[in-house]
């Protein structure tokens, strides 16, 4: 079910939401770089840079006795979501099919954006 803001970004803005996108649900990724590893495997990126690139959030007390300290994949510039492997047949970019924790997610951005809505820790990408 799409929010309001969602709604009206449909209607008004003629927003194509059979746009293709990545979604990240961070609060589980384990940091383990096979997404980055993937990639670079994928495209034959060279040593220095990234499609997708681990950060690092934390450790952080947000609370008395709380912590947080989260692995955030974190897609860059060089990020097409493997469209030649898409038009190739293949079902998925090679970070979600390689994901250890299976925390990524591809499809339309319709379908990513009713997913966030049950989800804490995500984020969306979506390149033109």
């Amino acid at each position: 079910m799409l929010t309001d803001f969602h709604q009206m970004l449909v209607e008004n803005k003629g927003v194509n939401m059979s746009r293709k996108g990545l979604l990240i649900d961070y609060e589980y990724c384990i940091g383990c770089h096979t997404c980055e590893v993937a990639c670079k495997q994928e495209h034959n990126i060279d040593v220095g840079k990234w499609g997708i690139k681990i950060t690092q959030q934390g450790p952080m007390q947000y609370k008395e006795e709380k912590w947080t300290y989260d692995f955030i994949p974190v897609p860059t510039d060089l990020c097409d979501l493997c469209k030649d492997r898409i038009k190739g047949g293949k079902q998925q970019p090679a970070c979600v099919k390689h994901c250890q924790a299976g925390v990524m997610k591809y499809g339309s951005i319709k379908e990513l954006a009713e997913y966030m809505e049950l989800k804490h820790k995500t984020v969306l990408f979506a390149p033109k």
